[in-house]
């Protein structure tokens, strides 16, 4: 039987999602924790396949993996979830045909990034319908030569939310660090530092090129990855965990963040 389940973590102590002999990853905590539950033996005799590598401090929402077992029903996500680190969390499966490819099957991927700070919402809606479609975006990632640059933009939004900026972006499929560089351009276009030509330019880049800084990898998050004809069985106590731990840092991060005001201001010259 092939298995699919949908993943979040906050990737903040990991060093990416893909496994690494000597370095702690979501994918090898996740490896570990479907060992010891009995419903793989390793990762290629059950065939596991991700829907996608995210990089070190990023994290993940509808981050998706497969895999052949023959113990299905043992893959649940409230035995996995227990032996595996309080921020990573399965909280869904279905299953799936057989040769199911998360990776290769999704039909659209969709991330969100999030900006401290806030920009001109009708620059960056400008912005945004010019970067929508398909087009060119060797300029906004870190190219690899063995793959082309061509995507296709199915959705990009943005929206001020108090003190934030908020981008959701969806596409076909999307390069190396791809929203990261998208979203430094749309700062630098929000902010009027660059200007729609320039942007314009950047989508040439058989004419044009311009390196770009990568935004910080804490301000993304790896939403959904969509397929077609798969029906997800939500695990209803799973969320409700999740939401729980996800309030009890809420209201920590929210504490340390005031704490951190504080003292910056008690610290002004």
């Amino acid at each position: 039987m092939r298995v699919a389940l949908k993943i979040a973590y906050i990737g903040t102590d990991f060093h990416g999602f893909h496994v690494q002999p000597s370095a702690r990853t979501i994918e090898g905590e996740l490896f570990r924790s479907l060992a010891e539950s009995g419903i793989i033996n390793n990762p290629h005799e059950a065939g596991y396949i991700s829907a996608g590598r995210t990089d070190q401090g990023v994290h993940a929402l509808g981050q998706v993996i497969a895999f052949d077992t023959e113990t299905s029903e043992l893959a649940i996500p409230g035995l996995i979830n227990s032996k595996l680190p309080p921020t990573i969390w399965a909280w869904a499966s279905a299953y799936v045909p057989e040769g199911f490819d998360p990776r290769h099957n999704a039909i659209s991927r969709e991330y969100r990034y999030i900006m401290c700070g806030k920009y001109s919402i009708s620059l960056l809606r400008n912005a945004s319908r010019l970067l929508k479609g398909t087009h060119d975006f060797a300029n906004f990632s870190t190219q690899d030569k063995e793959k082309g640059s061509i995507c296709n933009i199915e959705k990009i939004e943005t929206r001020v939310e108090g003190e934030f900026t908020i981008m959701d972006v969806q596409a076909d499929h999307f390069l190396w660090h791809m929203v990261r560089k998208i979203a430094t351009a749309m700062k630098m276009v929000g902010s009027g530092a660059r200007d729609i030509i320039w942007l314009e330019q950047m989508l040439n880049p058989g004419e044009f090129t311009e390196g770009l800084e990568l935004s910080p990898a804490y301000g993304l998050i790896f939403k959904n990855a969509e397929f077609q004809n798969i029906k997800w069985n939500e695990d209803t106590s799973a969320k409700k965990a999740i939401k729980g731990h996800l309030e009890e840092q809420f209201l920590w991060h929210g504490v340390i963040a005031e704490m951190l005001r504080e003292l910056k201001e008690s610290l002004t010259v």
